[in-house]
């Protein structure tokens, strides 16, 4: 599959067909990115992780995870109502570890 697979299957996820997706952040470049419109769950990013999981280098599933939440970020998409870096940092720190067992 192509690169941009995991940018549809999050486009997906988080608001179907159909609708602008992938602005700035601050709304200065075509249409702002809305936390309660462009948002995306840690169990959706889990999924999309296993289903491509022969695609993404990551050892396990935090890793290969990380690799999604990094797509998030050239997205625009928010993480549970969080930008992608800093719900990155907090996985990174261990704060939603045992939500990857």
């Amino acid at each position: 599959m192509s690169d941009n697979w995991t940018a549809r299957r999050i486009r997906t996820a988080v608001i179907g067909k159909g609708i602008k997706f992938n602005g700035s952040w601050e709304g200065e470049i075509d249409t702002g990115s809305d936390p309660a419109v462009h948002n995306i769950t840690l169990d959706q990013i889990i999924t999309i992780s296993n289903e491509k999981a022969a695609d993404l280098t990551g050892k396990n599933v935090k890793a290969r995870s990380l690799e999604v939440m990094g797509t998030c970020v050239s997205m625009r998409c928010y993480i549970e109502g969080i930008t992608p870096k800093e719900f990155i940092t907090k996985v990174k720190t261990g704060e939603y570890d045992d939500r990857f067992s």
